[in-house]
């Protein structure tokens, strides 16, 4: 857990190369791009903060404001920066958000806003940071009721097999509406295999093709794909013939192999890390 004094000092801007700038590039693009420009230690501890935020809450929204990665649900619910000794969440509702582990440890005298500052050695509480998130998306309330004959969200349609029909597009958001759409059991499995690539390769780029996840690395092409069936949610390693040991799904292609994982299984989730390890630091796949 973070230390809990506050300090009195304010933190001095970090010395990491500039922001990148918004543009036409998606925000969840934009933040990969900070973990990496920031690397070693504050890189991983963004990394993996925004991992937790993601898992807490699926239908979070990562935004690109201010030159900082932000996370949005209902309205913004913390931002993430990086300064030379700390990296630092500040909750836009802090102030009036329940935190009984008290992991704020910043920004502690103002009426709005609390902050957790992070430095290097320190781990905050996996358990605790979710729940903190999920009260504080709480804060933000439901969205305002549509005006009448204002177009409503259609639910997502289910293909063949009960897989999420999700349109292609680059970055995290089409990732998440396809795992928040994912029926029954298999959207805990997606939530979690998410959360575990996100975890052991910081850097990670995604997508959203042919109605299913990828993951890949900018410049090597994509090293992994889910895809939801009636009865289980296959991982396909596409470079899996390299990896040791084997994935133990065959494929009629010599390169792919494949993990099915059924209602009921046991997610060996120690064994995916290293295969998801291995499988990032191969030459991707590039349909």
């Amino acid at each position: 857990m973070a230390k809990s004094a506050s300090r009195a000092s304010k933190p001095r801007k970090s010395d990491a190369p500039s922001p990148p700038k918004a543009g036409a590039e998606p925000a969840s693009r934009l933040i990969d791009q900070r973990i990496r420009d920031l690397g070693g230690w504050r890189g991983e501890t963004l990394a993996r903060m925004r991992a937790l935020i993601l898992d807490a809450d699926p239908e979070m929204t990562e935004e690109w404001k201010w030159s900082t990665p932000v996370w949005s649900h209902h309205g913004i619910v913390c931002t993430g920066e990086a300064y030379t000794r700390v990296v630092k969440l500040t909750f836009a509702r802090g102030a009036r958000t329940p935190d009984p582990k008290r992991l704020f440890n910043s920004s502690l005298e103002g009426h709005t806003r609390r902050a957790i500052d992070i430095r290097e050695g320190e781990n905050v509480a996996a358990g605790a940071f979710k729940a903190l998130v999920k009260a504080a998306v709480a804060q933000n309330g439901p969205p305002a009721k549509a005006r009448p004959g204002a177009s409503e969200k259609r639910p997502v349609k289910l293909l063949s097999g009960g897989n999420p029909r999700i349109a292609k597009a680059d970055g995290d958001a089409p990732v998440q509406a396809y795992i928040a759409a994912m029926p029954g059991w298999k959207r805990d499995i997606g939530r979690r295999l998410d959360a575990l690539i996100v975890r052991n390769v910081p850097h990670v780029r995604k997508a959203v093709k042919w109605s299913s996840p990828f993951y890949g690395i900018e410049g090597q092409g994509w090293f992994l794909g889910i895809h939801t069936f009636t009865h289980y949610v296959k991982v396909a390693f596409f470079r899996g013939a390299a990896l040791r040991p084997v994935p133990p799904g065959a494929s009629k292609g010599k390169d792919t192999r494949y993990v099915d994982i059924r209602e009921g299984d046991t997610l060996d989730e120690a064994q995916m890390a290293r295969w998801v390890k291995q499988a990032a630091a191969l030459p991707g796949w590039a349909p």
